[in-house]
Order: structure tokens, then sequence, then C-alpha cells
């Protein structure tokens, strides 16, 4: 299994929502390093949806559901969407504050490479957030 980190500001795609919705595509990505990672995703690897821009928190985990095919929002075939279920909100969501100061998240893609929208997370760093969460 691998691990993932999604981004979506609250405002036009909440955390909230997606629970409501239960599975959704994850269109309009527009960058290629992201549009490589949704190829790379696999059915039940499990992603980290974060809220950019209002609340710049990890608020829960999603898995994928569905992997990768052509962006029904554009002829392009360049560009892919995965599909996610929602798994289950973080007890306590974990601020990009806190995760820039955690020492051994420092090479989180999150950190490093900060407007990508569809990043890798290693397992260890995955488990640093779920033990920073509880």
């Amino acid at each position: 299994m691998q691990y993932w980190l999604i981004k979506s500001e609250p405002e036009k795609y909440s955390w909230e929502k997606f629970n409501k919705d239960g599975r959704t595509f994850w269109d309009g990505v527009r960058n290629y390093a992201a549009r490589n990672n949704l190829r790379a995703m696999k059915e039940g690897d499990l992603a980290f949806f974060y809220h950019s821009n209002e609340g710049k928190e990890i608020v829960g985990i999603a898995k994928v559901v569905k992997e990768a095919y052509q962006d029904p929002t554009t002829d392009d075939t360049n560009w892919v969407v995965v599909e996610f279920s929602p798994v289950e909100a973080l007890k306590n969501p974990v601020t990009l504050v806190q995760v820039k100061a955690e020492p051994s998240l420092q090479n989180l893609e999150l950190v490093r490479l900060g407007r990508l929208s569809v990043s890798a997370v290693k397992p260890e760093e995955f488990d640093k957030i779920m033990e920073m969460s509880r």
C-alpha cells in the first residue's frame, strides 16, 4: 500500500462535503507531477485529505476506490482522475504549522513542494502524522 496527500480548498470541496457525498473523483489536476501521482495510485491506497488556503490542516483519510481514468471534465487526454471515498476524520486535525515544526516531517512533499496538489507520503510520515492526530 502507498500513501498520498490530496489538497482541496474547503470553500470549493470540504471534508464535510466529501463525507456527505460518500465518494468523489479528484478532477481538475493540471500539474504533471500531481497527475503522475494520480496515475501511480492503486485501489486501496490511503490519502490524507488536506484543507488548503483556509485551515491549512490535514483533516481526514480517504481511500482510493477506483484507479486513474480520463478526466471527464476535459477532452485533453493528458489529464486523469482517481475516485476516493472517505475513511475517517482525524481525531485532531494536524496543521501545516505542526507539520513544519516536526523534524521528522521536513522531507514531506507538503513541506518541500507546498504548491503540489497531489503528493506522495512515505509510510513513516503517514505514521507520524497519525500519531500527531491522536
